[in-house]
């Protein structure tokens, strides 16, 4: 099968989107199917055909989120370039841009379109309006997401539970929604995947020893998830683990003000922010974790916490349901609600030995649920149910025109 990947976002940006989009695609390469990339060019305004990669970049705005790019909706270079490709089934990875142009697309070169809903963007109005019209600008972002995701796609996709409820009981789309929750490529975080010197080296170059009880997170650091959180309860863990530290990888547009709140509350000492690190290097990082902890409402699945349980991590997230078919409470980890729980869970699991070889053991098994090639699989099936309904509506429509026709032949003859 040919199929055409759409997203605003790819390589070289780094983030859980592209990290999906990568599990995709590599999961359905080895499966045996052609995957090609229709994405915004992020480092220029300059339309790029990269033949050998099988990408294509269309030039774009900045849109104040991050590194993110907004590009126009239709762009004739690129359509001709796609006809070429002669694609059997579009799966468009966004709503806005390059999302746009792949419903022109498909309608254009009569391909069928699956799209899979990945971010909430209410939760991101605040960038764009600073906090003026909020309510006014989510309520025009519900309405978007709901046409988008219902009125011009074949079929629908979302990651997590979460997002099925919302767009069931919330946006009541009409459309059949598919849960199908992003895998990853799960040995690449196993702890046999280092060697003791590799891991070593990273701990010499923070200034973390074998025996620090490590409290950490990888992510964005930006408001949305939480970070000022996991600060203020951690200097409640340091009066109970005095040589504990806290582990921030990643960076973002809030680093500057967490740092500052560190200094603030007096752990700065303890605390220690990575700055950026390259996707192809962060699975290194989990493996200087004791736990991971994550404090964001904001995810629709939450990739890193799979990367966590892959590298043997109990986990310890605030209950949401982006994380309920991840985070078995009790059993890999917790799911807590109030920071007091938080707190005590750390404590329990950092007391308890043997409480923490069972969590840890029981991360790594249910990592297994959600390998990039199980993953690949649903998705496939998605791809072939949706060009099977696709060809079904096809012939409908042309009886109900071709009936029409000849009911209107009649009334002229009369």
């Amino acid at each position: 099968m040919r199929i055409g990947i759409f997203t605003d976002t790819y390589l070289p940006y780094v983030s859980g989107l592209v990290t999906s989009e990568l599990m995709l695609k590599r999961a359905l390469e080895e499966m045996g199917h052609e995957v090609y990339i229709v994405t915004a060019n992020l480092e220029n305004y300059k339309y790029i055909y990269d033949e050998e990669k099988k990408i294509i970049y269309i030039p774009g705005v900045p849109i104040g989120i991050y590194d993110a790019r907004l590009t126009g909706i239709y762009s004739t270079r690129a359509i001709n370039q796609i006809r070429k490709w002669k694609l059997d089934i579009i799966h468009s990875q966004t709503e806005f841009g390059i999302g746009t142009f792949s419903r022109f697309v498909s309608k254009q070169l009569k391909i069928p379109l699956v799209h899979t809903y990945h971010t909430m963007y209410e939760d991101y109005v605040y960038y764009i309006t600073k906090g003026y019209f909020d309510k006014t600008s989510k309520r025009f972002v519900e309405y978007l997401t709901k046409f988008y995701c219902d009125k011009t796609v074949t079929e629908l996709i979302v990651p997590s539970r979460k997002i099925y409820n919302i767009f069931i009981n919330k946006y009541e789309v009409d459309k059949k929604v598919n849960i199908i929750g992003t895998g990853i490529d799960i040995e690449r975080f196993f702890k046999t995947s280092f060697t003791k010197k590799q891991i070593n080296d990273l701990r010499k170059k923070y200034d973390l020893k074998e025996d620090d009880f490590v409290v950490g997170t990888v992510t964005r650091v930006a408001k949305e998830k939480s970070i000022d959180r996991i600060i203020i309860t951690f200097k409640e863990i340091l009066k109970v683990i005095p040589k504990a530290k806290l582990l921030i990888v990643g960076d973002g547009p809030d680093r500057e003000e967490l740092q500052k709140l560190t200094k603030d509350l007096g752990i700065d000492k303890s605390v220690i922010f990575t700055l950026k690190v390259p996707i192809e290097e962060v699975q290194i990082f989990y493996q200087m974790i004791s736990v991971f902890v994550t404090f964001s409402t904001t995810e629709t699945q939450g990739l890193t916490v799979l990367e966590a349980m892959a590298a043997s991590i109990p986990v310890l997230a605030i209950f949401d349901d982006s994380f309920v078919d991840s985070v078995k409470d009790k059993k890999n980890g917790y799911l807590f609600k109030t920071d007091e729980e938080y707190i005590e869970d750390v404590i329990r699991l950092y007391k308890d030995k043997k409480l923490y070889k069972e969590m840890s053991d029981k991360s790594l098994e249910l990592a297994y649920n959600h390998s990039a090639i199980e993953f690949g699989k649903q998705v496939f099936k998605v791809y072939k149910d949706t060009i099977k309904k696709y060809e079904e509506q096809k012939f409908t429509n042309k009886f109900k025109s071709a009936f029409q026709i000849k009911k209107k032949d009649k009334k002229n003859k009369k």
